[in-house]
């Protein structure tokens, strides 16, 4: 391999050529070229499609509407005035206002929804509700089956294979059963009367198998 001379905004550059007479890119160059492609195509392509993961199973994006799953208002865009107070939770998912895309295509963006009392709610969690709507993940933390059970005199969510009990008042806590930690919760806001997602789930989504 010899090297030619190119003259680059009036500095000259020493160019590599190959056998056959064709320019090639030194090593310098392509290391300067990853770390500027490197760094700039991954943030720009950030969304679930760069990681090869479709649409439908990427968590719950701020901005998104809820739509209720199930029920008689199913597949339409929650609305505070659509759910009684302290009602048993009703399956929820996430979404795309653009796309109109619903991220079905995971059971972990399951959620389940309910209207507090605002006032009942510990403070440190009010702040994720959105006008007495909560919405927590439908995953138990124990060994991953829906919450769907109700307990409506102690206001408590359900795990209906191991009994595991969560308290929607104070940010899906445990209060009975062997699950680990409390369930995940996903902040919500109101926008022009629908609710949307105001930030990703606070708190681990799924559950971590005890051996």
């Amino acid at each position: 391999m010899k090297d030619s001379e190119d003259k680059v905004g009036g500095v000259v550059e020493n160019t590599p050529v190959n056998r056959k007479g064709a320019k090639t890119v030194p090593r310098r160059a392509l290391f300067k070229m990853g770390l500027v492609t490197g760094v700039a195509v991954p943030m720009a392509t950030l969304g679930s499609a760069a990681l090869g993961q479709p649409p439908n199973r990427a968590r719950p994006q701020q901005g998104d509407f809820l739509v209720f799953e199930e029920g008689p208002h199913q597949g339409e865009v929650v609305r505070p005035e659509l759910l009684e107070l302290e009602q048993k939770p009703v399956s929820a998912l996430a979404r795309d206002p653009e796309t109109d895309t619903l991220r079905d295509g995971s059971r972990l963006n399951r959620i389940m929804i309910t209207l507090i009392d605002n006032e009942k709610m510990s403070e440190r969690y009010r702040s994720n509700a959105a006008e007495g709507v909560i919405a927590y993940s439908a995953i138990c933390t124990h060994t991953g089956c829906d919450v769907i059970n109700w307990d409506a005199g102690l206001l408590r969510m359900a795990c209906p294979c191991h009994e595991s009990q969560f308290d929607i008042y104070n940010g899906g806590n445990v209060v009975g059963g062997p699950a680990p930690r409390p369930l995940a919760m996903l902040p919500l806001e109101v926008v022009d009367g629908e609710v949307k997602v105001a930030a990703a789930f606070r708190g681990r989504v799924g559950f971590t198998q005890q051996f």
